[in-house]
């Protein structure tokens, strides 16, 4: 990504340009990670057992074979296995 590509997606999203960097950095997480994020049940009450918060480390990691031992044990803390 371009900063300037970065500005206008904040600018369109009415976002600041680092929290566009933190959502777009969830496209580094593995496709089978993104997907069963996708699929996730509906919280219907209180706050997501996982946040964008929690997956930053994950999608931080670029070994796919890394990020899911830590996409697992995320999943077992918050008791979504």
């Amino acid at each position: 990504m371009t900063p300037l590509f970065d500005a206008n997606i904040a600018r369109l999203g009415l976002i600041t340009r680092a929290r566009t960097t933190q959502i777009m950095n969830l496209l580094n997480l593995a496709p089978d990670i993104q997907e069963e994020i996708l699929f996730l049940p509906r919280t219907l009450q209180g706050y997501d057992p996982i946040s964008e918060r929690d997956l930053r480390p994950i999608a931080a990691v670029m070994d796919w074979g890394k990020q899911r031992q830590m996409w697992q044990k995320l999943k077992k803390a918050n008791n979504l296995n």
